[in-house]
């Protein structure tokens, strides 16, 4: 089987339904355009192909999803574009480019991110599902991506609460992992897939997060940034306490090994685990 294929065909299928999304969008002021400037900027989609590929294994129709999957990425979208701003992480570049606010401006990037947040839901809102999977998928997502998670974790980052191990894991489950568990999660339910499948998915989520994170801390350390596309080594500069600074290289790479053979675990009980299996191996060992 080739998953490299696979990747590419999913990667395509949501490169397209996101064009065209924004395409049928009409113009006010530059707030489209600074939408699709962020959101259509490329990067190598993970969580929406995990919400393709996790419906596949539940046994539902990738077609019918593609809206959940890619409300997942306006969702990681927004977020990437308000962590840039100044009154955040203050970065220039995001995929090898400069940043929203760079190139149009503090205030047109908060409401591209605003806009992002919100058009989430509309998509989601059209899928050709049964009002009880979108409501399903709507109440998941918005736990997901809010207060209790994703928002939750930035808050903590925000705050500089992560000084020892435990808090740090607990700001990144939230931070990352949460919407990696969403995209997951999404999958199986435009699937109709059972309680238990949704469970493992999310476990395999929530270990393939963490072992995300990790793999992220040590490529700022030892990355490249022609090929990371943002700066190398801006944790160390805030003063940010990351895995890679606390564990050191060598013990990280052992964590990344670890979560990734229990993110492998996670799936046991599907038939048809085996791209998800090799995907978590080969963002294990990404480069960029």
């Amino acid at each position: 089987m080739n998953f490299e294929a696979i990747l590419d065909r999913d990667q395509a299928l949501i490169e397209d339904f996101l064009r065209k999304y924004m395409e049928n969008s009409p113009q006010y002021a530059r707030l489209q355009e600074a939408m699709g400037y962020s959101l259509l900027a490329g990067g190598k989609r993970i969580r929406p192909v995990l919400t393709l590929e996790a419906c596949r294994m539940c046994g539902g129709a990738v077609e019918l999803v593609l809206p959940f999957a890619c409300a997942v990425e306006m969702i990681h979208t927004y977020s990437l574009i308000h962590d840039d701003l100044p009154a955040m992480d203050d970065d220039d570049l995001r995929r090898g480019r400069p940043t929203s606010h760079k190139v149009f401006g503090e205030a047109a990037a908060i409401l591209a991110g605003d806009a992002l947040l919100t058009e989430a839901f509309f998509a989601m809102s059209q899928a050709e599902l049964s009002p009880e999977r979108i409501a399903q998928g709507t109440a998941c997502l918005a736990l997901r991506a809010g207060h209790l998670g994703m928002v939750g974790g930035q808050a903590l980052d925000l705050a500089g609460r992560a000084s020892t191990l435990p808090e740090l894991e607990t700001l990144q489950s939230l931070k990352t992992g949460a919407l990696l568990q969403a995209a997951a999660e999404l999958g199986c339910i435009a699937a109709g897939g059972t309680l238990e499948q949704r469970q493992a998915l999310s476990g395999y989520a929530e270990k393939l997060g963490q072992a995300f994170q990790i793999r992220d801390d040590m490529l700022d350390v030892m990355g490249e940034q022609a090929q990371l596309g943002k700066p190398v080594g801006s944790d160390a500069e805030q003063g940010k306490q990351t895995f890679a600074s606390l564990l050191g290289l060598d013990a990280c790479a052992k964590q990344v090994e670890a979560l990734t053979t229990q993110a492998v675990e996670a799936l046991a009980s599907f038939e048809r685990r085996e791209f998800l299996v090799w995907l978590a191996q080969r963002l294990a060992q990404r480069s960029f």
